[in-house]
């Protein structure tokens, strides 16, 4: 197990790496590098100042040599300047990155509360009122883009109704009540969104499990229906709803991204959207390694659970 870990790890390390490189070759190819940005604030720069200027940056050089001293730079902690905040990268990210664990922690841990035992019950008596009105709320919920759930439930809470603002943070000396206001449209948000998936794989991972004979004998022996769901369909049931929630970990930090921006949240998406146009290369390449490094987390913290919950995959690993 330790050595399917340990190539897991070694896996997901080469991934990040790959993932860094076409970043910042994607991101070197978009117009507007820092020159560009110089020329159009003083066209009086003449040829030779944009030649000395792009080898002060290092513009000239090959794009292979460019990212392996970013890369060098980045491993002993220096991640670039932002030229959108006038401070070190490394200073303004850990406030945005605290910001979506707080609203995607919290999200995630609602959508899970409840869609598990929503899916239990649905599977329990397949076809009936609730499992047809749980499927409605599912799909719906599955079907809406965040963008637009975000706008209607702004339309409706805020503007209708007024018990709620419309996004951002409150202003100066806050108590936590005023807090957790403005974070109820944003979680309230990715938790539908997320609802939704999470009902489905539930429900049917159960219902599968629910049709073994196993369950069947069980059955037979006299246990009530909660004995028989703790102690043969939960432990048959989780480990694949545990995968499916570390794979939707890389969709729930996308959905972030368009709620953080619709709600003016100060986390990681809104910062990674104003530096994309504030052509701020190095807040977005950091912003990017940071999404894509909790996602490579995600699915290994999956492997490790997975295993813990059903050790006949403990080889395989």
């Amino acid at each position: 197990m330790i050595a399917g870990l340990l190539r897991r790890l070694v896996e997901s390390l080469l991934v990040l790496l790959l993932v860094a490189f076409a970043s910042y070759a994607l991101i070197g190819l978009m117009p507007g590098d820092p020159v560009d940005l110089m020329i159009a604030a003083d066209p009086r720069l003449t040829s030779a100042d944009v030649a000395r200027l792009r080898a002060l940056h290092g513009l000239d050089r090959p794009l292979l040599a460019r990212f392996l001293d970013w890369l060098a730079a980045a491993l002993a902690g220096d991640l670039g300047h932002s030229r959108l905040y006038g401070r070190p990268v490394a200073e303004v990210l850990p406030p945005r990155l605290a910001a979506t664990a707080l609203l995607m922690g919290t999200s995630l841990l609602l959508a899970l509360a409840a869609a598990v035992p929503a899916g239990i019950r649905a599977a329990l008596r397949p076809g009936g009122r609730f499992d047809v009105l749980a499927h409605l709320l599912a799909f719906a919920a599955f079907s809406l883009p965040s963008f637009w759930l975000a706008i209607l439930l702004v339309i409706l809470f805020s503007v209708v109704l007024g018990w709620l603002p419309p996004g951002g943070v409150p202003t100066g000396p806050a108590g936590l009540l005023d807090q957790l206001r403005h974070m109820v449209l944003p979680v309230l948000t990715l938790t539908l969104a997320t609802f939704g998936v999470f009902f489905r794989f539930v429900r049917q991972a159960v219902a599968e499990v629910l049709a073994e004979p196993f369950v069947a004998a069980a059955r037979a022996k006299g246990l009530s229906t909660r004995q028989l769901v703790r102690r043969h369909v939960l432990p048959v049931a989780l480990p694949p709803v545990v995968t499916v929630t570390a794979l939707h970990f890389g969709g729930l930090l996308s959905g972030a991204l368009v709620v953080e921006t619709v709600f003016a949240w100060p986390g990681t998406g809104r910062l990674l959207y104003e530096a994309i146009l504030g052509n701020d290369f190095n807040l977005a390449l950091a912003a990017l390694l940071v999404a894509t490094a909790a996602t490579l987390l995600a699915n290994l913290l999956a492997d490790i659970l997975h295993v813990r919950l059903d050790p006949r995959i403990r080889d395989a690993l």
